[in-house]
């Protein structure tokens, strides 16, 4: 198969940043997207409905040049309280993101236990938000993160009983053995990179930052079981690319996230052929996350092609995931 026509790929989990890096980052996203749900973990957060709304307008501007449709969302930490979010349900919120204190990048202020939010969690169970959970134990050692945050997930999931709950970027063979035992309304997204590579592609032979994310690239088994999941056809396993752009000196200085909206579509599709499962990868990156947000299905469409190319050593500034590497197919809209 040389060419394949998808129904045109959402990503629900995307970093836009702000300020004038974020018309490039936006036309990147959308040439591959049609949806994009972008993060909040920007400054000043989105945690009141000024703030969340000032952030939506600029990045809804950003996107529609490219004719893409933002998914808007809130950050959630302790103390904005539940009428804030209900005020971000009604302009339009479709998550609250979930950032462990210290996590990631500019989260600080995010949350060091659920109970400190439990006001803010029952108001998103009633307006039926999507709970959006960046699941890492930053107090953990760094391979085991993930892992350990699972226990906190199991308490929120149980103490909230219809709030649906997405576990962000998947990194390990746990986490996904995790998701399939929750309940239908607890999802997950994985990322290309996770997909893609393993941590000896971060460190094996050389340091290369590029690779270097937040949940950190694990190993070829736990990399094994997420591309069993993302082609199992379980409505549980969705994509979200975790495109997180970071200025080139930064970057190569250590910074953690992967900008790989560019090159996201191309790796998934020859991880799905590798894998044999290239007729799988509409429904993982179009149809499972489309229905677990209750949005209708896309009506246009994304063309692969077979054909090689180099990806830049810089693109907007920055340092793409598998910069340098040549990728054997092409995706346009």
């Amino acid at each position: 198969m040389d060419q394949l026509d998808i129904l045109l790929p959402d990503d629900f989990h995307v970093h836009l940043r702000q300020g004038p890096a974020m018309a490039a980052y936006a036309l990147r996203s959308a040439a591959h997207c049609g949806r994009v749900l972008a993060m909040p973990n920007v400054i000043p957060a989105p945690t009141n409905l000024r703030a969340f709304s000032d952030y939506t307008q600029a990045a809804r501007t950003a996107l529609a040049v490219g004719g893409a449709e933002l998914l808007p969302s809130f950050k959630l930490i302790p103390g904005m309280g539940a009428q804030a979010v209900l005020d971000c349900a009604t302009a339009g919120a479709v998550a609250g993101k979930y950032y462990p204190a210290g996590a990631t990048t500019n989260s600080a202020d995010g949350v060091a236990d659920p109970s400190l939010v439990a006001p803010e969690l029952a108001a998103m169970e009633q307006a039926g938000l999507v709970l959006s959970v960046h699941g890492e134990d930053p107090s953990a050692p760094v391979l085991e993160r993930e892992e350990a945050f699972l226990p906190v997930l199991d308490r929120i999931i149980a103490a909230y009983p219809k709030l649906r709950v997405v576990m962000e970027h998947l990194s390990t063979a746990s986490a996904v053995r995790a998701v399939l035992a929750w309940p239908e309304r607890v999802a997950a997204t994985i990322t290309a990179h996770h997909l893609c590579f393993t941590i000896d592609d971060l460190a094996g032979e050389r340091l290369d930052s590029s690779y270097f994310c937040k949940p950190i690239l694990k190993t070829a088994a736990d990399r094994a079981a997420l591309m069993e999941a993302a082609c199992s056809g379980s409505k549980k396993f969705f994509f979200g690319s975790d495109s997180a752009p970071h200025p080139a000196e930064a970057k190569r200085a250590g910074a953690a996230g992967s900008y790989s909206a560019p090159v996201a579509m191309p790796l998934l599709a020859g991880a799905f052929e590798q894998a044999g499962a290239l007729t799988r990868l509409q429904a993982f990156c179009s149809e499972h996350g489309a229905r677990f947000y209750r949005l209708a299905p896309a009506r246009s469409f994304l063309r692969l092609t077979r054909s090689d190319w180099d990806v830049a050593h810089e693109i907007d500034g920055v340092v793409p995931l598998a910069a340098g590497k040549t990728l054997g197919w092409k995706a346009s809209r």
